[in-house]
């Protein structure tokens, strides 16, 4: 079991789950945790279970809001929100922008019988900058979708024709429509290399005038799985992470990662990847063309053991908030 997991220890009967899938239907991570959770747990759900799809808790005996935005400050049952990472919280911009919206969220996060986290790096910011009780978190990890294994020749081959990609390349995913994204991406593009980068995810129109750049655009799973198994490697020059979900996703295709040390790449990944200094994209693009296949396998966690401990979450749930 991954360090800080817990597995219910309640199987829950007749119980009604309110979950807020709006965010399954997004393109970033938070969509793709939203999808898999959501199928998990109505894979490991015990017998006389309802789940609800709606953000609007009513008769419920327990809420789930699996992404920040979707947290209430005043819910009608026990609320569970999870906290993909703190970068709201944290960076000026958005606090100028959000104003008493993240004044809301921060409230709604602070009322939440419990909160779900993807690592310990997570956990220990929760409670450094929010005032969360460490009692009140529980970790639990994310997992490549079943989608994610090596892909064979014909179909990256065939992949690779449709997009108009290169045979050799680095392959880079993620959102690209962000500021930080956009800064990080142009200054990756204007690092040395002797391969071709092909992006994969939402991107606006800049990112096709970057040198030496394929935009693959958002891809459905299979594509995907076939563009990580047929990369050099995947860079992922990210200097803030709450998981690094890309990561496991490359390491099921197969496909060898290049990071910066980050101290949660260190906790997910262990010595799975290559991780560079920090900022230093020159060595990063060095070790990323350096990397032969196959990678080693990603840790062994599934979206199944995600499902059980969030039921245990969920128990755990409603006993503290009908002694609340």
């Amino acid at each position: 079991m991954w360090p800080g997991a817990r597995r219910g220890n309640e199987v829950l009967r007749r119980v009604r789950l309110a979950y807020d899938s709006r965010p399954a239907g997004h393109p970033h991570g938070v969509g793709r945790y939203a999808r898999c959770l959501l199928r998990a747990l109505r894979d490991t759900a015990a017998e006389g279970v309802e789940i609800v799809e709606t953000h609007r808790p009513r008769n419920a005996d327990v809420f789930h809001a699996p992404w920040l935005q979707g947290a209430t400050p005043r819910s009608p049952c026990p609320m569970v929100v999870t906290l993909h990472d703190l970068r709201q919280f944290k960076r000026r911009s958005e606090l100028l922008r959000l104003g008493a919206r993240l004044h809301l969220r921060h409230l709604a996060v602070q009322r939440a019988v419990h909160l779900i986290v993807p690592s310990e790096s997570v956990a220990e910011e929760a409670v450094a900058r929010l005032g969360i009780e460490r009692g009140r978190i529980t970790i639990i990890p994310e997992a490549p979708d079943a989608a994610m294994y090596p892909r064979g020749e014909a179909e990256v081959a065939e992949v690779r024709r449709r997009l108009r990609m290169p045979e050799r390349y680095l392959a880079w995913v993620g959102s690209a429509r962000n500021p930080d994204s956009r800064k990080q991406l142009t200054r990756l593009a204007a690092t040395p290399r002797e391969l071709p980068l092909v992006l994969v995810g939402p991107a606006s129109s800049w990112a096709g005038q970057l040198p030496d750049v394929v935009v693959a655009g958002q891809l459905s799973d299979d594509d995907l799985a076939a563009v990580y198994s047929g990369a050099q490697a995947l860079v992922f020059p990210s200097e803030e992470e709450g998981f690094g979900l890309p990561t496991v996703e490359a390491l099921a295709c197969g496909t060898p990662v290049a990071a910066f040390q980050l101290p949660v790449l260190h906790e997910v990944l262990g010595e799975r990847a290559t991780l560079v200094e920090r900022g230093d994209l020159v060595e990063l693009i060095q070790a990323a063309e350096r990397m032969r296949r196959p990678a080693p396998a990603p840790p062994p966690w599934s979206w199944e053991d995600a499902g059980r401990c969030t039921w245990g979450v969920y128990s755990q749930a409603i006993a503290e908030g009908a002694t609340g």
